[in-house]
């Protein structure tokens, strides 16, 4: 009896372990697929927003570098022109250093006339003396220009990759999101759309309402608000400044052009500029910076919210302050 109680439980416990883990490999809800989704995709505009940077700090250093090559350029010429007179110099005085000058004085049969042609020698030794000081210098510092130009050619190279780097990786996050709603039923596919959809336009007409809420607000901070607000429901794309579509850094930076400040189309770039705030102290149109490093930027509106264009799949909207994992890291104000 009890051998059998044995062999039976032996049996249930071979049967219970052969059965697959249904729990385990549970297919990932709805909610789960769309977080997975905003996660990429906010990933993907993290890394887009790296690679404006790197375009950014590549076009400042393209113009650095042209300058540089055109300054070694008029070095080399120096240098050239310096090295033709030391020739010139030099065949002058081969030719007229035979002698030495006691000996030419002792058979001059003109001694008044070879003291001029000596006053004459010595002032070309003096000048070749000077011309070849200058030389030396205009050497030393077309050498200098050089090291310069080879260190930002290194730099540029250094830049173009990751610029290369960083667009492709968020073309990689987006692709991963792609695939996940790939993977779903098509039923699935559109409700989920219709979900966010409907969440954008909801966000959309909440924003239009807190819009009504600018009051106050004068000077460069009152009409940079007042145009990024215009812009409520525009979609975001990656690169884009205006005038339908916005990625968060192009936002701001055409926000502020009308109200006459130049801003670089970069959010870590834009976060080096204008007076810090502290984070208390903050204003209505002040710049809030999110992210180590900044990879995101948006207007202060007051009462805590602010206009921004978010990530890839939304729209430009008025939100809370709270940017999940990225965090406030500077306020600026210009």
């Amino acid at each position: 009896m009890r051998l059998a109680l044995y062999r039976s439980t032996f049996a249930c416990v071979l049967v219970a372990s052969l059965i697959p883990n249904v729990q385990a490999h549970a297919e990932p809800t709805l909610a789960q697929v769309q977080a997975q989704v905003n996660r990429l995709e906010e990933e993907a505009t993290t890394a887009a927003e790296g690679a404006q940077e790197a375009k950014v700090k590549l076009a400042a250093l393209t113009r650095s570098l042209a300058g540089i090559q055109a300054q070694a350029a008029a070095q080399g010429k120096t240098v050239d022109a310096i090295s033709k007179t030391l020739g010139s110099i030099a065949v002058n005085q081969y030719k007229s250093g035979t002698l030495s000058q006691s000996l030419e004085l002792l058979f001059s049969s003109d001694p008044t006339r070879y003291l001029s042609s000596a006053a004459s020698l010595e002032a070309i030794t003096r000048r070749k003396s000077t011309q070849l000081r200058k030389y030396e210098s205009a050497e030393q510092q077309l050498n200098a220009t050089s090291l310069t130009v080879a260190d930002r050619l290194a730099q540029v190279k250094a830049l173009q990759k990751k610029l290369a780097e960083r667009s492709a990786l968020a073309q990689r996050k987006l692709a991963q999101a792609e695939a996940l709603l790939a993977k779903l039923k098509k039923e699935d596919r559109e409700r989920l759309a219709k979900l966010a959809e409907d969440r954008e336009n909801a966000d959309q007409a909440a924003s239009l309402e807190a819009a009504k809420s600018l009051a106050g607000v004068s000077g460069r901070a009152g009409i940079a608000l007042k145009y990024a607000l215009k812009q409520i429901g525009d979609r975001y794309v990656f690169g884009a400044a205006g005038l339908t579509y916005w990625d968060c850094s192009g936002l701001t930076m055409r926000a502020f052009e009308a109200a006459g400040v130049s801003l670089p189309h970069s959010s870590a770039a834009q976060a080096r500029m204008g007076k810090s705030i502290p984070f208390n102290q903050k204003k209505p149109g002040d710049l809030l910076f999110y992210g180590r490093p900044v990879s995101h930027v948006g207007i202060y509106l007051g009462g805590g919210k602010m206009v921004h264009a978010p990530r890839s799949g939304s729209r430009v909207k008025v939100a809370d302050l709270g940017m999940g994992r990225k965090k406030l890291v500077a306020v600026r104000r210009f």
